[in-house]
C-alpha cells in the first residue's frame, strides 16, 4: 500500500483504538514524508482534534497552511480550524475564515464550510443568521422549493438587519 492508503486504513480505525494508539501511528506516518511538510503537519492537527485536543490542533493547522497546503487538504484545514477554534474561544475568527472560504470556488465541502460556519454563528448569538446559512446551503439539494427557501434566508437576514437598525 502507498502511504495515503495506509493512512486512510488508519483513519478507518479511529473509533476501534485507543487516543494514544491512533496518535502514535498518525505521527509515524507522518514521520515518513520529508519534514517540514505541509501535508503531515494537517495529518497531525487533523488527529489532535479527532481525539479531543482542538486546543493542541489549531497551531498545526496555522502551520500546515502556512507551509503551502494545497487542494482539498487545504479546504478541511480551513473547515477543521474554523471548528477548533470555534472550541477554543476563537469563534469570531472561525467566522472571518468561513466566510472567506465561502468565496472560494465552490466543490463538494460547501456544505461542511455552511455546516461550521452556522454552528459558530449560533455560538455568537445570530441565529436567524445561522439558520439563513444552513437553509440556503440545503438548497443546493431541492428539486423544488429552491427559490422560496433562498427568499426566506433573505427574509431571516432582513430581519437581523432591521433589529440592528
Amino acid at each position: 500500500m502507498d502511504w495515503e492508503e495506509r493512512l486512510a486504513a488508519h483513519w478507518t480505525s479511529l473509533d476501534s483504538l485507543s487516543a494514544e494508539v491512533f496518535l502514535e501511528g498518525i505521527e509515524q506516518l507522518a514521520a515518513e514524508l520529508p519534514s517540514p511538510n505541509a501535508i503531515a503537519m494537517f495529518e497531525r492537527a487533523a488527529a489532535l482534534d479527532s481525539t479531543g485536543h482542538s486546543d493542541l490542533a489549531v497551531p498545526r493547522y496555522r502551520k500546515a497552511l502556512e507551509l503551502g497546503l494545497t487542494g482539498e487538504r487545504r479546504r478541511r484545514a480551513v473547515i477543521q480550524l474554523a471548528s477548533s477554534l470555534r472550541n477554543v474561544g476563537g469563534v469570531a475568527e472561525s467566522v472571518e475564515l468561513l466566510r472567506a472560504e465561502q468565496a472560494e470556488p465552490s466543490d463538494e465541502l460547501d456544505e461542511a464550510v455552511a455546516a461550521v460556519l452556522a454552528l459558530s454563528l449560533t455560538t455568537l448569538g445570530r441565529e436567524r443568521e445561522a439558520v439563513a446559512v444552513a437553509v440556503m446551503a440545503l438548497t443546493k439539494h431541492m428539486p423544488r422549493y429552491k427559490r422560496s427557501m433562498t427568499n426566506y434566508a433573505a427574509e431571516l437576514l432582513a430581519g437581523d438587519d432591521e433589529e440592528e437598525g
